[in-house]
């Protein structure tokens, strides 16, 4: 049924009024203890869109000519007739202003959920009270804020901005900067090709792949970024911690879990109890944990700078490749033995100093300083096969 100035039961109610659009409603119907009522309309294309609403929104952008949406709007009342007069209350408006096109919808006890299909925008701008919130498809900047929901975009050629008060995160592809904070849920990006942020106050946090540099902490989850451009700094409260592989320093800060790094040209590791294991290191390297073992792999060729490596409970690694020249400065506090160094270089003699085993010089010709510190459990100090 089209409407115009009056519907069947005489003036049509303000819900269902637009300004400069087609409106179509279908005839109220109840469900699960609910009054429905679906509303479609249209409004001429432009390249920007403001959605503002009460509920749920899925937006698709590059599909229509022209910008199209259909509005299910919900009311609880114990009748039709007081349905419809809380409906009559509530605006829905589709208008195009100032290079915008802005739709609006639900509010107060009216819940909206809504489907748009839009004409490619050069931005996307959606609030809702809460509620889910999808979009795809847009060419520039898009903007999601949510009350509470899940959020999901992908194939954004812009900067994306995500906000949600509680809800999972999906992110496929984004063009530009990106920024995404959920007040409790799990963030999942598959390609971020700028930078990254990404905050949850409790919920595992997860990059395929990042082209530039990455930010994320968790209040407690796991972290784990696959690929990454640039630098990666990544924080938990209480979760493993795994970075494949980085373009950049990665530093890591954990209360209570381990961390693996795949890869970097440079480390900073902090961990309260967790085991360490660094591979393909390339740099410098700052790693401590109260309570764990540490592994580290250094690689070859790289310009290798001054590094310490220390646990207060836990066994210390070092894998040293052949063109790789370093100073060893090694230190067992509360040892009962020499053995608790074993060194497979004898430029490097392990000797006892009082309750201390230490072991001191030049692998490969010598070269910036490795300090290593443990207590209580055993240093190696290996050639790298």
């Amino acid at each position: 049924m089209r409407l115009s100035g009056h519907s069947r039961g005489g003036r049509l109610p303000a819900c269902l009024l637009a300004a400069s659009a087609a409106v179509f409603a279908q005839p109220l119907v109840h469900e699960g203890g609910r009054w429905i009522q679906t509303v479609t309309g249209s409004v001429p294309a432009v390249s920007r869109l403001r959605i503002d609403c009460q509920g749920p929104v899925h937006l698709d952008a590059g599909t229509a000519g022209e910008l199209t949406y259909t509005a299910r709007l919900s009311v609880s009342a114990r009748s039709e007739a007081e349905a419809r007069q809380i409906l009559a209350r509530s605006v829905t408006r589709a208008n195009s202003a100032g290079g915008w096109s802005v739709l609006s919808t639900g509010g107060g006890p009216i819940v909206a959920d809504l489907n748009v299909q839009a004409p490619r925008l050069s931005a996307a701008e959606i609030a809702t009270a809460e509620g889910a919130v999808e979009a795809n498809g847009v060419d520039g900047l898009l903007t999601i804020q949510s009350g509470a929901g899940e959020l999901k975009c992908d194939r954004i050629g812009g900067a994306v901005r995500l906000t949600t008060g509680g809800g999972d995160i999906q992110i496929g592809e984004v063009a530009g900067m990106l920024r995404a904070t959920t007040g409790g849920g799990r963030i999942t990006v598959k390609n971020a090709r700028g930078e990254a942020v990404l905050e949850t106050a409790g919920g595992d946090i997860e990059i395929v792949n990042a082209a530039g540099s990455v930010r994320a902490d968790t209040a407690g989850g796991a972290i784990r970024v696959t690929n990454a451009g640039g630098p990666v700094t990544a924080s938990t409260g209480g979760g493993p911690i795994v970075i494949g592989k980085a373009g950049g320093i990665v530093i890591t800060r954990n209360m209570a879990g381990p961390v693996q790094v795949g890869g970097a040209p440079g480390v900073r590791s902090e961990s309260g109890t967790g085991a360490i294991r660094l591979t393909n290191i390339g740099g410098a390297m700052r790693v401590s944990t109260a309570m764990g073992n540490i592994m580290a792999s250094l690689l070859g060729g790289a310009a290798f700078s001054d590094s310490f490596l220390a646990t207060g409970n836990g066994d210390i690694t070092v894998l040293i490749p052949s063109n790789v020249g370093v100073t060893i400065r090694a230190q067992n506090d509360s040892a009962d033995s020499q053995r608790r160094i074993v060194c497979d270089f004898p430029s490097v003699p392990v000797r006892m100093r009082g309750m201390q085993v230490v072991a001191e010089g030049a692998v490969n010709g010598g070269g910036p300083l490795l300090q290593i510190t443990g207590t209580g459990g055993t240093i190696f100090i290996k050639r790298q096969p």
